[in-house]
């Protein structure tokens, strides 16, 4: 297993320091280098050569990871870009523009790493690639229209977009890879204080109802394995206990048996099918940012706003429905 180092004592908040460390403070703990970010003490991973073989790697990794996350049907191949675009100038529907306007960003990531490929393979040969190559430029270029166009893609569950998954490959284009390492670690950090967030609104929210009074102990297992799958790459020797962990204790958590309801003369009787596709939601919207690693402020939000509502009137409100598989 992974070593876990806890950065708070409950899902109230983070552990308060009276003399917190500095942003970005490295320490050896437990014979793993941690770095500190947004309250947590996050591990970290040997930093790969800044070469055009490493950012080209890290690049075609970024964009499986991308279209991994975003809504179906981006995945169009760079060679078809040309064709991409043409449909999203000539499309006048709104709703359809957008959708095509997802396809041409897609497309200029694959352009941008079929570039980057091609780069690398002359870098091999011996021949020197300087970044103001024509092909550099146009490998930028695409990526930055693709962060643009990136604004108007949804996340699969169709509920908002993640925009700094677009910007990832541009930044691992454009600066050193030690430094967008660390903003890895900054966004992991953020990822963590969300899925806290949503885990303590649904402890805070769920256990005052008698139905579901028992269920802290399950959410809190399901985060604290949240937690630790956000921080791991997927090359990490520990990722089989680590994923094992998440998936059974997201089971456990959806498999919850609400105790029989009592309500009082003040007390709402609460809808137990609607609980329990709430806890359903809260569990996939955690497994949404534990997987993607980056904030989703809108779903947070709006989830947890979700859980209040379910609270005081015994009722859960209806939800955007995800997109087509």
């Amino acid at each position: 297993m992974a070593t876990r180092v806890s950065t708070v004592h409950s899902l109230d908040g983070r552990r308060q320091y009276d003399d917190p460390p500095a942003e970005g403070t490295r320490r050896m703990i437990a014979g793993q280098e941690r770095v500190y970010y947004d309250g947590y003490w996050i591990k970290t991973y040997p930093v790969p050569a800044n070469t055009l073989e490493a950012k080209k790697r890290l690049i075609e990794a970024l964009t499986r990871r991308l279209f991994n996350h975003t809504e179906h049907g981006l995945n169009i191949p760079g060679a078809r870009l040309g064709e991409a675009r043409a449909s999203y100038m000539n499309e006048a529907d709104p709703s359809r523009r957008r959708v095509k306007s997802a396809m041409l960003a897609g497309a200029l990531f694959n352009r941008a790493t079929d570039i980057f490929r091609k780069l690398v393979e002359l870098q091999a040969a011996g021949i020197d690639v300087q970044s103001d190559n024509p092909l550099m430029r146009e490998c930028g270029q695409c990526l930055l229209e693709a962060m643009d166009l990136g604004r108007f893609v949804l996340h699969r569950s169709g509920e908002e977009g993640i925009d700094e998954l677009w910007g990832e490959p541009l930044r691992a284009f454009s600066i050193p890879l030690e430094d967008f390492y660390e903003s890895r670690y900054i966004k992991i950090g953020q990822s963590m204080r969300d899925i806290e967030r949503i885990g303590a609104a649904m402890i805070a929210n769920f256990t005052r109802i008698p139905a579901f009074a028992r269920i802290d102990g399950l959410i809190r297992d399901f985060v604290e394995a949240a937690k630790v799958k956000t921080e791991i790459l997927r090359t990490d020797p520990d990722v089989f206990d680590v994923w094992a962990q998440l998936v059974t204790a997201a089971e456990r958590l959806a498999n919850y048996t609400p105790l029989r309801q009592a309500p009082g003369p003040e007390t709402p009787i609460h809808n137990i099918s609607d609980g329990l596709q709430l806890v359903r939601s809260g569990r996939d919207l955690i497994f949404y940012v534990a997987r993607a690693k980056t904030p989703m402020p809108k779903s947070t939000r709006e989830y947890i706003e979700r859980c209040e509502i379910y609270l005081s009137s015994g009722q859960a409100p209806l939800t955007p429905a995800p997109l087509p598989a």
